[in-house]
């Protein structure tokens, strides 16, 4: 079974439109299309605990949790705010996602 098509991909800087972290931006780092989410630096920290294993003591460790990818759009540096994308065709048939507001491309 293939996976779903998602709005975003790896090493976008997308910005959280609601939740706990809205306002913030980060660089998508991993993409789940099972679970409808992506993972963006600094965004959704959470602490789990680890317990000690042999040598290793256990600890508290911040790390970034699932944010649902309904939740983030992609940021456009040339306009400074969120977007949606258009996805246009150039000339050698590459397929191109660029802003709607200002026509700058995403995909180099």
């Amino acid at each position: 079974m293939l996976g779903k098509k998602l709005h975003v991909k790896k090493n976008d800087t997308v910005i959280v439109i609601t939740g706990k972290d809205k306002a913030k931006t980060g660089k998508v780092l991993q993409i789940l299309p099972k679970k409808d989410g992506v993972l963006v630096e600094g965004i959704n920290i959470v602490k789990r605990h680890t317990r000690p294993r042999g040598s290793e003591a256990g600890a508290i460790v911040e790390k970034e949790a699932v944010i649902h990818v309904s939740n983030v759009m992609i940021y456009c540096n040339k306009c400074g705010k969120p977007v949606r994308t258009r996805i246009n065709t150039l000339e050698d048939g590459k397929k191109v996602r660029i802003c709607v507001k200002c026509g700058e491309a995403f995909d180099k």
